[in-house]
């Protein structure tokens, strides 16, 4: 059974490719969901998936890339949004540090 979770990455996350990798991290995990910067240096993420696929990619997003300096990951259950079909970055106008 599908869950969702959003994530709050902290930390050295923006404009060291954590987005993108964090894409990569997804997709090859088979999540659907989403991943975005927030204008306070944060990462945001939603993932959908079942809850041992979610935790694996969760371990990873510790590491991150080669650059990223995660500090803390927020962890918060959320109702699963059926209109994610697929992972995809989400930009802001405001926030294009990658």
């Amino acid at each position: 059974m599908n869950q969702a979770i959003k994530l709050i990455i902290q930390g050295k996350v923006q404009g060291v490719g954590y987005r993108r990798w964090f894409e990569q991290q997804a997709r090859e995990l088979e999540l659907k969901g989403y991943v975005k910067n927030l204008p306070t240096g944060e990462v945001e993420a939603m993932l959908v998936c079942d809850e041992l696929t979610i935790q694996k990619l969760v371990q990873r997003s510790w590491a991150g890339p080669y650059r990223a300096e995660v500090s803390h990951i927020i962890q918060t259950p959320v109702q699963p949004d059926s209109n994610l079909k697929d992972f995809k970055i989400l930009y802001s106008m405001k926030t294009q540090s990658e």
